[in-house]
């Protein structure tokens, strides 16, 4: 198993033009559009998106099980269900909490407010961390990943998304966000009756906290979010929290354990008969338990991160199966993120210890190598032999300079698309030419390099709690020496606070605050989301300062917040 082939015998073309590795093309088969009719009674649509939507029907109606990524995916897959099926919706539950986003269209279906969603407990807290604090990181991250941004058709156009054809399919833009919460939450080891089937819920966090495993013993099906179409992605490249293995083994060791006739996962399409499971999903896990075993092994030894990406390698035979294939991430990336998870982020290597600022180190080591010239036509040699592993450090090198020229660019892109066409692993191919297209000036993500915050996204929020995510968008020079409490006064909501010192913020109730804002909390969600300034809201008498009002300002200029006074 490789992360890429440099073979060019192993790059082809896709059905739109897309230059990519056989592999990553050939796996699209498995994704494509396709109503599975698992049992009587159980149909689950695979290509609608990335994930799949899953139906189950009961004596007393039918179960929805994931809603999509927007509106427009979930009316798709009712319109497919419904074809077989009249049985009305009794129920939607929730695997996890990343494809929930199409439930007001199961609303619209049943014809009711009042429908019964069930979720984990977890889901508000995803959903609010993932668009709060970490947002910008984290919208970058899923552009790069699942390349959102690259082109419809010709060389650079996506071929698959590994879980699914696409992250979003365009059949179904303009993506209309439908999320309803749930009305009732679970933990895990939950026995229910919902549309007079037995369901029972097992815990079984996967590439989400909130992940569960649904098992309906009178069919003999589970639907689960741990067994993939590919290898389990360990480590995601988008940046991610990390991904215990050993968890990860609990929840397929109780898949195992459940003798399942019929598997339906969240993503891929579904798997029938006991031994067939049996036998595949062992390997499955058992593919995992080798990466954390033998990363494990070499920490021991005494090996470094560097290291161990190079000497673990699961056994060819696991190419075998497109369950324990490299279609979405890497083994490679995999074993670092196991020694970083385990270990932190220092591996012994003393290089690492205290490392140069990058961008004093690349101009250090092109000038030590000779200069760019050299360094360039050794990159350019490199990539030419298919050396691309030797062709990206260089070039890395050579962009990272503060005297970076637009030829290290267009050599560091094309070393990028190099690699993206020959790996099988749809998020290294999109995250590869995402950059080569901003490195060439065709694609501009700085717009997702700032912290912006959205009305929808704060005004449901209790005010505290939303002041709470400006924690991390203060500039720590501005706040220099500040040591001041402000309480906001709102008409329309509970007070709230914000004491800048020692360069943080904390939020508050406001308690024993030395000064204060009379304004109301719809004006300073404006003003927190760049529509209108605070001074604009003063010069109106919208808002009214009280105490020292020049330190209040002050204070609030010190966060990225254009609208606060920046």
């Amino acid at each position: 198993m490789r992360s890429f082939d440099a073979d060019p015998a192993q790059v082809g073309t896709g059905p739109l033009g897309q230059r990519a590795h056989l592999r990553h093309i050939d796996h699209s088969a498995r994704l494509e559009r396709r109503l599975h009719a698992v049992r009587p009674g159980v149909w689950t649509l695979v290509g609608n998106g990335l994930s799949n939507q899953t139906f189950i029907e009961g004596p007393q109606g039918l179960i929805a099980i994931d809603t999509g990524e927007s509106v427009e995916e979930m009316r798709t897959a009712l319109a497919e269900v419904r074809a077989q099926t009249s049985a009305p919706l009794a129920a939607v539950l929730y695997s996890h909490f990343h494809y929930i986003g199409g439930t007001t269209a199961a609303l619209e279906d049943a014809g009711r407010a009042d429908l019964p969603i069930l979720g984990h407990e977890r889901i508000p807290l995803n959903l609010g961390r993932t668009s709060g604090e970490i947002g910008p990181a984290y919208s970058r991250g899923l552009i790069r990943q699942f390349g959102l941004r690259l082109p419809p058709e010709g060389p650079d156009a996506p071929v698959n998304a590994g879980l699914g054809l696409n992250f979003r399919n365009p059949e179904h833009t303009p993506f209309t966000p439908g999320y309803v919460p749930p009305t009732d939450f679970f933990r895990g080891g939950e026995r229910l009756t919902l549309a007079g089937l037995t369901v029972e819920i097992h815990h079984a966090p996967s590439d989400a906290d909130d992940s569960v495993t649904f098992w309906f013993p009178e069919l003999g099906t589970c639907v689960q979010n741990l067994v993939w179409p590919t290898l389990f992605n360990i480590f995601a490249i988008r940046g991610e929290e990390y991904r215990d293995p050993q968890v990860l083994l609990a929840g397929i060791d109780h898949i195992l354990s459940l003798g399942a006739e019929h598997m339906v996962g969240a993503h891929g399409p579904p798997i029938s008969g006991a031994a067939e499971i049996a036998a595949r999903v062992t390997r499955y896990r058992d593919s995992i338990q080798f990466l954390w075993d033998q990363t494990v092994r070499g920490l021991n030894r005494g090996l470094t991160a560097d290291a161990l990406a190079h000497q673990v390698c699961l056994p060819a035979a696991c190419d075998d199966d497109y369950l324990t294939s490299e279609f979405y991430g890497v083994a490679e990336h995999h074993v670092r993120q196991i020694a970083a998870g385990l270990r932190g982020w220092f591996d012994g290597e003393p290089g690492k210890l205290f490392v140069l600022p990058p961008a004093e180190r690349a101009h250090r080591l092109v000038e030590g190598f000779g200069g760019a010239d050299a360094v360039h036509a050794q990159a350019s040699a490199a990539k030419a032999s298919g050396d691309l592993r030797w062709a990206l450090e260089l070039a890395s090198w050579l962009v990272g300079r503060p005297e970076a020229e637009a030829g290290d660019q267009a050599l560091l892109a094309g070393v990028l698309r190099a690699l993206a066409q020959g790996t099988s692993a749809a998020n290294i191919r999109n995250w590869c030419l995402t950059r080569a297209l901003e490195l060439e000036g065709a694609l501009d993500l700085s717009r997702v390099a700032e912290h912006r915050l959205r009305p929808a996204q704060l005004a449901g929020r209790p005010p505290r709690e939303a002041l709470h995510v400006l924690r991390v968008m203060i500039d720590p020079d501005r706040a220099e020496g500040i040591d001041h409490h402000v309480r906001f006064d709102f008409p329309d909501a509970e007070p709230a606070g914000l004491h800048v010192r020692n360069g943080v913020s904390v939020a508050t109730d406001g308690s024993g605050a030395g000064a204060s804002v009379a304004v109301t909390w719809a004006d300073l969600v404006r003003a927190l989301c760049g529509q209108v300034r605070l001074s604009e809201l003063e010069a109106s008498g919208a808002a009214r300062l009280s105490g020292d009002a020049a330190l209040t300002r002050r204070a609030l200029a010190a966060f990225d917040l254009p609208g606060l006074g920046r």
